[in-house]
């Protein structure tokens, strides 16, 4: 059985560096310097725009609209478009070392799919892998509750000699889903239907819910791999502080009449 490295460190208070401590994790795997690694943890409130979105006409408004609505914002390492981060969803981001890994694309997308669903099942959530017509950065490796409401995305990004899978999972507070991306999805142009968004303590009563679902995703990966409990390193640490500045939004622009910054 092959050892996953299993990291719980989290920065809510700088998505960005969360953001790049994913990426500097992937690039290490990748180089051979560090094991193949699992990190689950709590995210901060943000809205995680892809890269597709960072270029598209409304980005700007959009990153505004974000702010006004509470949120944050961060570029984020791999994914369709933009998505919600708070208190109440779990972050998972899977790194793994591939001499070929765009050869494997489906089939990660498709086994964290289905271990997510299994994991989610474990509680007696009717968890199902596919796309719910109207879901938020739609894609058809979801995680849905009933085949109506969208639990989980995943997204992928792949270097030379490894791979991202990342997921977010939304455990508690739909509403807050609904109250960030609807600004943000009208700034971008893009139509959505928000009754599709889910959330796993909507579905079943368990205490801590956040808590369950974790250990119930730890529960699924320790059928099939030896898990380690590991920690951030230093090195691993100041490379994220470098790249972190890439996965900042932009500037709020200054309102020239009085010199403030907006």
């Amino acid at each position: 059985m092959p050892a996953l490295s299993v990291l719980h460190d989290g920065f809510p208070d700088d998505p960005a560096l969360d953001t790049a401590v994913s990426r500097a994790v992937m690039r290490r795997v990748a180089a051979g310097e560090l094991p193949e690694t699992l990190r689950l943890a709590r995210p901060g409130v943000v809205v995680a725009f892809a890269k597709r979105d960072a270029v598209a006409p409304g980005y700007v408004e959009a990153v505004e609209a974000a702010r006004r609505a509470g949120f944050g914002s961060v570029v984020r390492l791999a994914g369709g478009r933009a998505a919600i981060y708070h208190e109440g969803t779990l972050e998972l981001a899977h790194a793994a070392a591939d001499p070929e890994p765009r050869a494997g694309i489906r089939t990660r997308f498709e086994a964290t799919a289905q271990l997510i669903a299994r994991a989610l099942r474990r509680l007696d959530v009717d968890a199902r892998v596919g796309e719910v017509p109207g879901e938020y950065c739609p894609g058809r490796w979801s995680v849905n509750a009933s085949g109506t409401r969208k639990l989980a995305g995943i997204g992928q990004r792949v270097i030379a000699g490894g791979s991202h899978t990342g997921a977010v999972i939304v455990v508690d507070d739909v509403a807050r889903v609904r109250r960030g991306l609807e600004p943000v999805y009208r700034a971008l142009g893009l139509h959505w239907d928000p009754a599709t968004v889910g959330a796993v303590a909507d579905e079943v009563r368990v205490p801590d819910a956040w808590v369950a679902v974790r250990d119930a995703l730890l529960a699924e990966y320790a059928e099939r791999y030896e898990l380690v409990e590991g920690e951030l390193d230093p090195d691993t640490l100041a490379l994220a502080r470098d790249l972190a500045a890439e996965h900042r939004p932009p500037e709020p622009a200054p309102d020239r009449t009085s010199g403030r910054v907006y």
